[in-house]
């Protein structure tokens, strides 16, 4: 696995310059470390990685329609939501349409069959709104993709696959710094999309549900 610094000198050492022993050594090592993270961020938003997948866990209380997917945040991608106490498949619907139901009329309770997303709460993380209103604990799996926290430690392991996010910030930096004899911004790039698309016809092989990517 490749640390935040690997990374970093990586793309400094395709650069020809000197690596360093911290991402924030110098001014120019900081501005890689800025497009390490912008290059990680491009992989992330590409394809629902395995490495990214997370569960998070609401469990319900009777009479409280609204809960925090803590830990979440706002940049994340639902792979399946369930009610795993009542084995019963949770369905995403709009917004107005859930804001009528808890508010026109007489608001039903029972078993939740319907959420959405609705709002973050003081940590920034998303909330859920919830219909029927619980009448008592659910135990409720929201199977998510995750990004990474943006990286800031010179230890953090990339989770993504370090020599996509080489190549990108790579690219990026040539993009920056103007042609200098060696590869060229566009070349540089091209092969990171080339990289890219190996690297998800890999992983698509093993999740047949996401056939189907977009390079950004």
């Amino acid at each position: 696995m490749t640390t935040y610094l690997q990374a970093v000198n990586d793309v400094l050492v395709r650069l020809r310059e000197t690596e360093v022993s911290t991402v924030t050594e110098t001014s120019y090592s900081s501005l890689i470390g800025k497009f390490v993270n912008d290059a990680k961020r491009a992989v992330e938003d590409s394809y629902e990685w395995n490495v990214l997948g997370t569960t998070v866990v609401v469990t319900t209380t009777a009479g409280t329609y609204s809960y925090s997917l803590t830990g979440a945040g706002q940049k994340f991608r639902v792979q399946d939501v369930i009610n795993d106490t009542n084995n019963t498949t949770m369905t995403n619907i709009p917004f107005a349409n859930m804001n009528r139901y808890l508010n026109f009329g007489t608001i039903s309770s029972g078993v939740p069959l319907y959420y959405c997303f609705d709002g973050v709460d003081a940590s920034y993380d998303t909330k859920v709104s919830l219909f029927p209103v619980p009448s008592g604990a659910s135990t409720l799996k929201f199977s998510l993709i995750v990004p990474q926290a943006p990286l800031t430690a010179d230890s953090t392991v990339i989770l993504m696959p370090s020599e996509l996010v080489v190549q990108n910030a790579y690219a990026r930096a040539l993009v920056e710094r103007g042609e200098d004899g060696g590869l060229s911004s566009s070349e540089a790039y091209q092969l990171y999309k080339s990289m890219l698309s190996d690297y998800i016809a890999m992983e698509a092989t093993r999740y047949p549900e996401f056939g189907s990517f977009e390079a950004v």
